[in-house]
């Protein structure tokens, strides 16, 4: 019978890591988002790079540089939200290890395990407000400029 008992542990414990694994299928896809701006990004800075060298207007120069400085900004930002996501991707995980050790060697630690949990969604919060911080620095660089509105 003690067979049946740890099989039913072991289910329990299967459901209690359901919230952890969601929660990295989100991050998952954040980091997927993430990555696609990223991109984005890099691919418009090296685009901007090889016009900056060629042209000769300092008006459009100075345009370019403007917008370099604002797409530099994005990717500090951006590489700082990967790696919030990932660290919270890595406690998530590390609670799921957690509660199946505890489990398995009858641990006394759910005390750390909330802790841990709660650092993975305080890094999970801190991704998400990095996030925002960039698409809102995105933003400066989509208005139409006052010189052609004019």
């Amino acid at each position: 019978m003690p067979v049946l008992f740890q099989v039913s542990t072991i289910a329990q414990t299967i459901q209690l890591s359901l919230a952890p694994v969601f929660m990295l299928a989100a991050i998952g896809q954040i980091l997927n988002v993430l990555a696609g701006r990223l991109a984005r990004v890099i691919d418009r800075a090296r685009i901007l790079e090889e016009r900056v060298v060629e042209i000769d207007v300092p008006a459009d120069r100075t345009r370019y540089i403007w917008e370099l400085k604002l797409l530099d900004e994005r990717m500090s930002i951006i590489n700082a939200a990967l790696f919030l996501a990932v660290s919270s991707a890595v406690m998530a995980c590390l609670v799921i290890a957690l509660l199946f050790i505890a489990n398995i060697a009858k641990f006394h630690i759910g005390t750390w395990i909330a802790l841990v949990f709660i650092v993975a969604v305080s890094l999970l919060i801190c991704c998400l407000t990095a996030f925002m911080w960039e698409v809102r620095v995105s933003l400066r660089a989509i208005h139409v400029r006052k010189e052609i509105l004019s």
